[in-house]
């Protein structure tokens, strides 16, 4: 009785799983790294560094005609780098100016997004047009410790400054 009751349950569940449209699964496509991404009010630093991850990432994986996904599996490591450019062809060069390409997107999307002021955004254009690839991913995969590091830097000039409004570097002022 018991194997049976079990038995019951157990098709009532597969019933019910199959009306809610279990056997029609898809996974969720991957985005299209091209695409415009929407960023949303960052409620803290970390979630500016987020954003600014995905976005480099985006703008990167763009640039290479690949997924997001793909070239984040590809960054960590150098042999994982030369393993990706070798599979499709490219050289480093091409690799160095895909990954400068995605952090000046960043950048941009961060001061379209009213996050970074327009002054200090091409000041960093600047910087990231020239950075070395290695500095680039370090920037990207480390982006939470760069905006912690601003954020410390920061409460540190406003203690030092308190007359200057800090808060206009990331237009939060």
């Amino acid at each position: 009785m018991l194997i049976g009751s079990a038995i019951a349950a157990s098709l009532v569940l597969v019933v019910i799983y199959l009306a809610a449209g279990g056997a029609s699964y898809e996974p969720t496509p991957v985005a299209d790294p091209c695409a415009p991404r929407d960023w949303t009010e960052p409620h803290s630093l970390e979630e500016d560094a987020q954003q600014f991850l995905l976005s480099a990432l985006d703008g990167a994986a763009c640039e290479l005609g690949v997924s997001r996904e793909t070239l984040a599996a590809a960054l960590p490591t150098e042999e994982t780098r030369e393993e990706f450019a070798a599979e499709r062809g490219i050289d480093d060069a091409e690799l160095e100016q895909a990954i400068q390409a995605g952090v000046v997107r960043a950048i941009d999307d961060a001061q379209d997004a009213g996050q970074v002021n327009p002054l200090v955004a091409e000041g960093l254009r600047a910087i990231a047009s020239n950075l070395p690839v290695d500095e680039a991913i370090d920037l990207i995969s480390g982006a939470q410790d760069v905006f912690d590091d601003a954020s410390g830097l920061l409460d540190r000039l406003g203690g030092i400054l308190p007359d200057v409004d800090l808060g206009i570097i990331f237009d939060r002022g």
